[in-house]
C-alpha cells in the first residue's frame, strides 16, 4: 500500500525535539526548535515494510504526529500558522544510528533510506481538531511503548509553521514531523511498531510497519556502520534504561574480578589508558560496576554563570537523568580545587538506583557522603559550593575524566584499586582472560607459599605448565560434588 497523500511532497521536514519527556531523556531543553530534512522518497504507507540495512543493529522508531501542509506558507505569524495545515495524520519518523556518524547533523542517510517515513492510514481534517488536544500513542509487538499529549510541547505546532516559513516557503503537500515523545528505541527484524494519534473523537487507525532485514549486504564504497557506546545509550533511549543495563553474567563477572586485572588484560590488548587516574574511594570494601552517563564541566566564567550555573543545570540534570546500574562520570579537567558533588545530590543519585559517582574534581560534605550506600570516587576533598571552578555544561556527550575518554554506555568497574573503563563489545571475553589470570595467580601464590621461586613462575613458564593442570584437576569438582 501506498501512502495516503498520494504524490510526493516537496519536502518532509522533521523536528529534533519537541516534547518535555523526550528533552528530558537527552538531557537538553532547547530555547528554539532545530530541524532536519527528510527525502520524499523515504514516505511509506501502513503495512510497508522498514529495511533495516545489513550489518545495522540500531534500527529505531520514533511515533510522531505528522502535519500536511495545505495552504502555502510564506512569513506566517503564529496566530495563523495552524489555519495552513490541511491534515494530521501519525508518522513513524525511522532511522539507524549504525549510519548517524556518516551525516553528522544532517541524518540523510541515517533516516532518509526508502521507507523511513511512513505516514497514515488515514488523514485528519486539521480544522476539525484541537492542536492542543491531540494524543500520541506507540505500538512495539502489541505493547505500548511510547504515549504522550501536544498539551505541553516546548512549541506548538503553529509556532513550528511560523518558524520555518519566516525563510522557507512551505508548499500545500510539506510533511512536518512534530517530533517524538520519550519512549522511543531500538526494534529487530520481526518486530512490528503502530503508530496512532486521535483527538476530538478521530482516530488515525493504526500505522502498522513491521520491521524486517535487507536481502543483500550494504555496498562497501560508501561509509559503513558503526556503533559505539554513545550511539547505543541514545538509541535505546529510555525503554534501554528501564531493563537493567548490563546483563546478570557480564555484572556478575565483573563483580568476580580485580580492577587491577582488568587493567592489565586491556593492556595486553593495546589499551593501555582504560583507568580513570588521581581518584580515590569513599568506600574501598564496595565494588561498583554500572554503565557510564557523563557530565562534562567547562571553566568557569562569571558572566555564564546564570546561563549555566543557575536553576535545573546539567548537574543535577545529570543527576536527574540517571537510571538504575548507572554511574555518573563527571568531566571535570582533573580540577580538585572545588566540589562537584556533594551529599544531597549524591543522596538523590543513590535513591535514582545509580551503581556509584566518579568525578576527577573534588568531593563536598565528604564524610556524609561516604556514609552513603554508593561508591564514589574522587580526586579530593573540598568544601566549595558549585561556581569557584566550574560551569555545569552538558551531559551525555563523550567525557574525559582522570586522562580517561569515557562515552555514555560505556562499562565502568571500580575496587579499592581505582577505576577503570571496559568498551561494552569487550567485557565477555575479558571477563574470561580475567578468571584465567586469577587463579593462575592463585596457584603461584600457593607455590610461593611452598617456598618456590618466583623466576619462571610468575608468571608461568613452560615448564610451569603441567604443574599448574595438574592443581587444576586437583581442583575440579568430582561428580557428586566434592574436590578432591
Amino acid at each position: 500500500m501506498t501512502h495516503p497523500l498520494g504524490g510526493p511532497p516537496s519536502k518532509i521536514i522533521a523536528v529534533h525535539l519537541n516534547y518535555p519527556s523526550r528533552a528530558r531523556e537527552r538531557g537538553r531543553l532547547p530555547s528554539h526548535p532545530s530541524y532536519f530534512l527528510k527525502p520524499p522518497s523515504s514516505l511509506a504507507g501502513t503495512g510497508q515494510p522498514l529495511v533495516r540495512p545489513r550489518g545495522c543493529e540500531l534500527m529505531a522508531f520514533e511515533g510522531e504526529i505528522a502535519l500536511v501542509i495545505g495552504g502555502r506558507a510564506r512569513r506566517v505569524p503564529p496566530e495563523r500558522g495552524w489555519s495552513h495545515v490541511r491534515w494530521v495524520t501519525a508518522a513513524n519518523d525511522a532511522g539507524v544510528y549504525d549510519l548517524r556518524h556518516a551525516d553528522r547533523g544532517s541524518n540523510l542517510r541515517s533516516k532518509g533510506a526508502d521507507g523511513f517515513t511512513p505516514i497514515g492510514p488515514r488523514l485528519l481534517d486539521a480544522r476539525s481538531l484541537d492542536p492542543a488536544a491531540l494524543r500520541l500513542r506507540t505500538w512495539v509487538n502489541g505493547e505500548r511503548v511510547q504515549e504522550d499529549s501536544t498539551e505541553d510541547l516546548l512549541f506548538p505546532f503553529a509556532d513550528l509553521i511560523a518558524d520555518l516559513s519566516r525563510l522557507v516557503t512551505l508548499e500545500p503537500g510539506d510533511v512536518i514531523l512534530t517530533g517524538t515523545p520519550a519512549g522511543a528505541s531500538v526494534v529487530a527484524p520481526g518486530d512490528v511498531v503502530e503508530v496512532e494519534v486521535a483527538g476530538g473523537g478521530l482516530s488515525t487507525g493504526r500505522l502498522r510497519n513491521p520491521v524486517t532485514e535487507a536481502g543483500h549486504d550494504l555496498e562497501p564504497w560508501g561509509a559503513m556502520p558503526q556503533v559505539d557506546g554513545a550511539e547505543r545509550a541514545a538509541a535505546w533511549g529510555d525503554a534501554g534504561r528501564s531493563q537493567p543495563p548490563l546483563g546478570e553474567r557480564v555484572e556478575d563477572g565483573l563483580r568476580s574480578v580485580a580492577v587491577a586485572t582488568l587493567s592489565a588484560q586491556l593492556r595486553k590488548r593495546g589499551l593501555p589508558n582504560m583507568s580513570v587516574d588521581g581518584v580515590r574511594p569513599t568506600r574501598p570494601a564496595d565494588k561498583m560496576v554500572g554503565v557510564a552517563h557523563t557530565l562534562r564541566y567547562l571553566p568557569l566564567r562569571e558572566d555564564l554563570f546564570a546561563r549555566y550555573g543557575g536553576g535545573m543545570n546539567a548537574q543535577k540534570r545529570a543527576v536527574e537523568e540517571l537510571a538504575p546500574g548507572q554511574v555518573l562520570v563527571m568531566d571535570a579537567r582533573g580540577e580538585p580545587g572545588a566540589g562537584t558533588i556533594g551529599d544531597i545530590l549524591a543522596l538523590r543519585a543513590l535513591r535514582r538506583g545509580a551503581a556509584g559517582v566518579v568525578t576527577d574534581g573534588g568531593l563536598r560534605d565528604s564524610a556524609a557522603v561516604a556514609a552513603l550506600d554508593l561508591p564514589v570516587y574522587y580526586a579530593a576533598e573540598h568544601p566549595s559550593v558549585l561556581g569557584r571552578r566550574h560551569l555545569p555544561w552538558e551531559t551525555g556527550v563523550p567525557v574525559a575524566c582522570g586522562g580517561a575518554l569515557v562515552q555514555p554506555g560505556d562499562i565502568v568497574v571500580g575496587d579499592a584499586d581505582g577505576v577503570v573503563i571496559v568498551p561494552p563489545g569487550m567485557a565477555e571475553e575479558l571477563i574470561a582472560d580475567c578468571v584465567e589470570q586469577e587463579t593462575q595467580e592463585r596457584f603461584i601464590t600457593e607455590q610461593v607459599l611452598a617456598g618456590q621461586s618466583i623466576d619462571g613462575l610468575y608468571p608461568l613458564s613452560p615448564r610451569w605448565h603441567e604443574p599448574y593442570q595438574r592443581w587444576l584437576s586437583s581442583r575440579a569438582p568430582r561428580p557428586d560434588g566434592d574436590k578432591s
